[in-house]
């Protein structure tokens, strides 16, 4: 977790002893959900590093994933300006919406985002070769790598024009996803054989959009 100087005795809270906390994705950026908290679950979240809130409903502490299981590792806590609502940066174990969705604000839960796979290549880069393939590719060297990149590139490629020139072809267009995540995988292994993280992608991405007055490239 960032190191913090917030003080939850120093916040303000509406006449319910409450204050507004929007949850974050710190990999993706995606606002995943908005919650309450009172001075003691923002207490409880700085000093567990997991996320706590108050719920209106039920008057009563809870700890985001207590019986679901999708918990909020915090990474950084924000105050704003008027030091009465938060913002909690954070990785999710699981789907943050009780609804099961990604996040409480978007309809689509399948929406493209490597922030999960990027914490699974994470999990796994620990694990013995023979266990894992992403292990395996990681302990060969960048230049495997890269050779895998490139290979997956061009069968992407390849399933393009063939589902371009079949666009009635589901079967074509399975196979052009399929060839894209093969792709999506290995680069991000690239990335973080490289030690460039997600992030730095995104940021560029974030610059260009801005410089391009909203083209992101």
């Amino acid at each position: 977790m960032t190191e913090t100087t917030i003080d939850a005795a120093t916040l303000t809270y509406d006449d319910r002893g409450l204050l507004p906390v929007v949850v974050q994705d710190v990999l993706s950026g995606a606002v995943l959900m908005l919650a309450y908290a009172n001075r003691e679950a923002v207490e409880l979240t700085l000093s567990t590093r997991e996320a706590h809130f108050f719920s209106r409903s039920r008057q009563e502490l809870w700890r985001k994933g207590a019986t679901s299981g999708n918990t909020l590792a915090v990474v950084e806590v924000l105050q704003d300006c008027d030091r009465d609502a938060l913002l909690v940066r954070a990785l999710p174990a699981g789907p943050a919406c009780h609804l099961y969705t990604r996040s409480c604000f978007e309809p689509n839960p399948a929406e493209f985002e490597l922030g999960w796979l990027w914490r699974v290549l994470a999990g796994r880069a620990g694990a013995e070769p023979e266990e894992s393939y992403t292990a395996r590719l990681l302990d060969q060297g960048v230049d495997r790598i890269a050779r895998k990149v490139a290979e997956e590139a061009g069968e992407t490629v390849i399933a393009g024009v063939r589902a371009d020139a079949e666009p009635d072809s589901a079967g074509r267009r399975d196979d052009l996803a399929a060839e894209a995540a093969d792709l999506a995988y290995h680069l991000l292994v690239l990335l973080r054989a490289t030690g460039v993280e997600l992030g730095d992608v995104a940021a560029e991405l974030g610059r260009r959009h801005r410089g391009a007055g909203g083209s992101p490239s």
